[in-house]
């Protein structure tokens, strides 16, 4: 993958996993986005499943959106079939049966018999070892895919878990901690194998033995993640956690080489300024966000009517397809898609590799929003700049987020007015107005 040594995050979980740590703690890591925390809890839970060789779903990844899931399930792929492991995606992508088919083995039978999926004598197993899920398709597994079991589970992460434990989803939470707190049956069930229970059995205490409650099976092991992580005990008690050890080097963290610069525009010129910073940013890899998912659609859509902008716009926003939003963005990851005009869907855990600059097109209301969207730049120690657009009666509130925010720093940036100016013509003619007021269908 490219890595010579382990990032600050990745090294700090690491002690507390495979280290002298040892898995005896639950994890809330609360990191810069950018820093590398998908690979921080992907490399120590393939490092301990690799020690067994037991198919069973043993790793859980709950992330809030489909985009990130990709990502996630990616960087996974990109270890665990080395070590013998598989890696599945629960996201909704494609039909529920297909997942199904990809989730489940479908048993081996005699020559010339069929399965029959009504029988329900014939004992189905997961196909695979790790699983990466969105929480409303993993609630659709729970209730209807028949061999889905969360009996064997040893690891649950929550990725980005402010917005997740914010928002219900089908009470996917407690669904699963019931589920996985009821797998001390698994210990006496006759259809567990005595090779099964030995190696379970037999988990040095590093792994994930509740040794502390002298019982054999599995303690779940708990690792959740966010780079606006709250601390509100309120809210974390309904993750079970066990003795948790925060990992954080403060409450919010910027990326350490953002740049952050205001562009102070006139209301009814704004679209114009915005062209104009594009124009001079000369095509560099750039993310436009809007404060809507309406809005990303007829931002792109003006934005491309100026053809002095001599670069690929597209927009990315959750009412496209999901097919849709995964097509643009490989675009945009290789390449052939230079500016994307995107919602704020696009702003949790997103890595495109070469990303130079963030644009709020729309002033973020809030710290944490300002976070996740800056953090889309300035990864793994790269530089990156972060341009907000703002009104004048709206510096004052944006100086607020920013002190939230822990940015100290924020300079004003001047577009040319040559530059506006230039573009006002065709931004005034009555065939752009005509643009401007397209709905998205």
């Amino acid at each position: 993958m490219g890595f010579t040594s382990l990032l600050k995050v990745q090294y700090a979980v690491w002690k507390q996993t495979i280290g002298p740590g040892q898995f005896e703690r639950d994890l809330c890591i609360n990191s810069p986005t950018g820093t590398g925390k998908t690979l921080s809890y992907a490399l120590p839970i393939v490092q301990t499943l690799s020690t067994r060789n037991v198919k069973r779903l043993r790793a859980l990844v709950v992330v809030p959106t489909r985009d990130l899931a990709l990502q996630v399930k990616k960087v996974f792929a990109s270890i665990a079939p080395a070590v013998g492991l598989s890696v599945g995606l629960a996201i909704g992508q494609t039909s529920i049966a297909d997942e199904k088919s990809e989730l489940i083995k479908r048993p081996n039978l005699e020559a010339g018999l069929c399965y029959d999926p009504e029988d329900h004598s014939v004992e189905l197993e997961s196909a695979v070892d790790i699983l990466v899920a969105t929480p409303g398709r993993l609630m659709d597994h729970i209730n209807t895919t028949k061999g889905f079991t969360l009996a064997h589970l040893c690891y649950l992460v929550v990725d980005e878990a402010d917005r997740l434990l914010r928002e219900a989803y089908q009470s996917w939470l407690p669904t699963v901690l019931q589920l996985t707190r009821s797998s001390e049956g698994l210990f006496s069930s006759v259809r567990t194998s005595q090779s099964v229970l030995g190696s379970l059995r037999t988990i040095r205490k590093s792994g994930v033995e509740r040794g502390f409650k002298g019982k054999p099976y599995p303690r779940l092991v708990k690792m959740i993640l966010s780079a606006t992580l709250t601390q509100d005990p309120s809210k974390l008690s309904q993750l079970d956690l066990h003795h948790p050890l925060f990992l954080t080097g403060g409450r919010y963290q910027l990326p350490e080489k953002l740049e952050s610069y205001k562009v102070i525009c006139e209301s009814k010129l704004k679209p114009l300024y915005l062209a104009a910073l594009l124009q001079e940013l000369r095509g560099e890899k750039s993310i436009v966000f809007t404060s809507s998912v309406e809005s990303t659609h007829k931002l792109s859509t003006l934005l491309n009517c100026f053809d002095d902008l001599q670069f690929k716009i597209k927009d990315c926003s959750s009412l496209q397809s999901q097919s849709l939003r995964s097509k643009t963005i490989r675009a945009f990851r290789e390449g052939d898609v230079q500016v994307l005009v995107a919602s704020d869907a696009l702003t949790r855990g997103m890595d495109i590799e070469g990303m130079r600059n963030v644009i709020n097109y729309d002033m973020p209301a809030y710290p944490k929003t300002y976070i996740h969207r800056a953090g889309r730049t300035a990864r793994a120690g790269q530089t990156g700049r972060c341009f907000t657009f703002l009104r004048r009666h709206e510096v004052i509130k944006f100086k607020k987020v920013l002190k939230k925010a822990g940015n100290d720093s924020c300079s004003v940036h001047s577009v040319p007015a040559d530059s506006i100016e230039s573009l006002r013509p065709l931004y005034t003619s009555g065939n752009l107005s005509a643009f401007i007021c397209i709905e998205y269908i």
